[in-house]
């Protein structure tokens, strides 16, 4: 087969199915750690780590990869990638102690961290440039759908056969897309195999130690209390100083080994911000709503999984229509216009019963992502209208990165606002519960006589009563709360459009297929 008359859709489902197994797999352990904690011995906050160390291993790598790409070519190093990542999926679900799942953990985000960034560098060089918003609509399937339907599926698995298969599940894919990009995919001169003449060593260590130092606080502050932890201090210490004397040493180095100095075009500056605000907003939205049901409500696992899932197909589905809308309307248009419907329909969260179903749920959750492929594709089409062909592996990595870094933020800064929203609601609530409230007294008399009326001793009858009411109070503490986080969320995605006004116009295109402005500063 000619490698250069092959289908450019052929090459981008091949790099793309790999690619969404990886992101798959940032949040297909979400619901599993139960399980993994009880198979192997260890506490839920032990099995943790199983998610941190994949997260950081994914966090340190991805703005290597274009550097990586760069020196070993960029079809090798995918194709390492993937054989990484699949053979430590294999030995991920073999894993007998939680230490060596953790350990298998990290190596296999070190092999799947690049994926993300150089499939969308494939991509972006297997179509012509006029088609770049289908390319980003493929990227989105794979970037946005993945941790979507991640912890449906990651819950399916673990409740009808066992937590190794999240795992396991890998390892057909990995092997017959390696196969297939052997035969399919070939670099293009910019991405040949350029060679390591010199290894910025101080660049790479001052990159490792300050993301993994973020990485590590935002995915374990909550748990130890944030800055009352000394280990987090500590952490938050090391990630500033490093990350500040990466930047300075980096804008020195003719060959950066992460050329940040692709942040000082306007375009892809604007499109890395608004890409750290989509991982932000669906990240935190996908993993506070399932909590959501099943504390509240009472929803299994995988029912709360299948409230996300719709959402997520709607998302799909109006992927190829945003490629194309944002062929003919400015990417800063549609992402203003993505933005309040996320926040339209985080606003709608404002407003929980007890007594509301599943349908109910179904629908809130498509109207919270509908927006997100009309920001996810614009935004990428803002990022990279000015990017040249020979960086879009750096380029690629820094974007990547800037998403995954949106989500840790989300999830870390949401829950802990959750958390404190619980407290202030439940001294609130409790302000109300006094002798001389004669509501509170109708409601003890009545709870307690419908006991009695059980055959409870009226002594029982009454601390029981009390006993229920006080169960009541911290429902609707954590109800209030659920509703306030989901206001913040709101707010955000709304304040995040300010960004869209300080965003260049883009080369768009009328119904004559010729370009009506192309405003880049």
């Amino acid at each position: 087969m000619n490698k250069s008359t092959v289908n450019p859709w052929i090459v981008a489902i091949v790099v793309s199915l790999a690619t969404f197994m990886e992101v798959l797999d940032t949040t297909i352990t979400n619901v599993s750690l139960s399980h993994i904690a009880g198979s192997l011995g260890s506490s839920q906050i032990e099995a943790s780590w199983v998610i941190t160390s994949y997260l950081v291993a994914n966090a340190i790598i991805l703005p290597l990869s274009g550097w990586l790409a760069s020196g070993l070519g960029r079809k090798r190093y995918f194709m390492i990638s993937i054989g990484l990542f699949t053979f430590f999926s294999f030995l991920c679900g073999t894993a007998q102690t939680l230490s060596a799942l953790i350990i298998f953990r990290i190596l296999q985000g070190i092999g799947g961290g690049g994926l993300q960034s150089i499939q969308q560098a494939i991509v972006l060089d297997a179509f012509p440039p006029d088609q770049r918003g289908v390319v980003f609509g493929i990227s989105g399937v794979t970037l946005i759908f993945a941790p979507i339907i991640g912890p449906t599926l990651g819950g399916w698995i673990t409740d009808t056969y066992t937590w190794h298969w999240i795992f396991l599940i890998n390892i057909p894919v990995g092997l017959s897309t390696l196969i297939l990009i052997q035969f399919i995919v070939s670099d293009p001169p910019h991405a040949q195999s350029k060679g390591f003449s010199h290894i910025d060593w101080i660049g790479l260590i001052l990159i490792i130690i300050g993301i993994g130092s973020l990485q590590i606080m935002l995915d374990q502050g909550q748990q130890k209390d944030w800055f009352n932890s000394h280990f987090i201090f500590m952490l938050g210490i090391m990630s500033f100083c490093f990350l500040i004397a990466a930047i300075f040493w980096l804008l020195k180095q003719d060959n950066p080994i992460v050329n940040i100095r692709l942040l000082k075009d306007r375009s892809f500056s604007i499109g890395c911000s608004l890409i750290f605000v989509v991982g932000f907003l669906l990240y935190s939205s996908t993993t506070l709503l399932p909590v959501l049901l099943q504390s509240l409500f009472g929803y299994t696992a995988t029912l709360s999984g299948l409230v996300i899932t719709p959402g997520g197909l709607s998302v799909l589905i109006l992927m190829p229509l945003c490629g194309k809308l944002v062929q003919y309307i400015h990417a800063r248009v549609l992402a203003r216009i993505g933005l309040i419907m996320i926040a339209i329909g985080l606003f709608l969260t404002h407003n929980l019963t007890p007594e509301l179903n599943y349908e109910y749920f179904v629908l809130l959750r498509i109207t919270q992502v509908i927006g997100i492929p009309f920001l996810f594709i614009p935004v990428s089409a803002l990022a990279y209208q000015h990017i040249a062909q020979e960086d879009n592996n750096k380029a690629s990595g820094i974007f990547a990165l800037a998403r995954n870094l949106g989500g840790s933020f989300g999830i870390a800064l949401t829950w802990t606002y959750f958390q404190q929203q619980q407290q202030i609601q439940f001294h609130e609530l409790v302000e109300h519960i006094n002798p001389y409230n004669p509501l509170l007294q109708e409601g003890i008399v009545t709870i307690q006589q419908r006991l009695m009326e059980l055959g409870i001793p009226t002594i029982r009858a009454s601390e029981q009563s009390l006993a229920l009411i006080y169960k009541k109070l911290i429902y609707q503490a954590n109800l209030l709360s659920y509703e306030n986080t989901f206001l913040i969320l709101s707010g955000f995605s709304l304040l995040a459009t300010l960004l869209t006004f300080y965003a260049p116009k883009n080369a768009t295109i009328d119904g004559k297929n010729h370009p009506i402005s192309h405003d880049s500063h």
